[in-house]
């Protein structure tokens, strides 16, 4: 039996703007890409305004280590933005664990060895 939705129709059928997914198909690379670029954006869109911030903070307040901070703050936005945008999209709960013990044939024994002096 169908569930339905809101409106109405089945979840099956889908609808133009919600489409029925028939596939088991991991997203696009064009909209895995789309997506990261803008979390990229969103976050460094933050770095202008933090400088704009800091010379409004040192006009108001004619203390320089208020605007450093802002500054400081704003540095590693870059790096973070990268990280963040280069990340893969999340695992679903539907994807299997990969790790399946095979290293633990390949481990150290764990006695003592014999030492040979020369």
């Amino acid at each position: 039996m169908a569930s339905t939705s809101g409106s109405g129709e089945s979840a099956e059928s889908g609808t133009p703007r919600h489409p029925a997914l028939i596939t088991e198909a991991a997203q696009s690379i064009e909209d895995q890409h789309r997506a990261r670029v803008r979390k990229y954006l969103t976050i460094m869109s933050f770095r202008i305004p933090a400088l704009i911030l800091a010379a409004i903070a040192y006009g108001m307040f004619g203390n320089p280590w208020i605007s450093v901070g802002i500054i400081a703050l704003s540095v590693p936005l870059p790096w973070i933005a990268v990280l963040i945008a280069n990340d893969r999209p999340p695992r679903s709960k539907d994807e299997p664990s990969r790790y399946d013990h095979r290293d633990e044939a390949r481990a150290l024994e764990s006695r003592t060895h014999r030492t040979i002096e020369g």
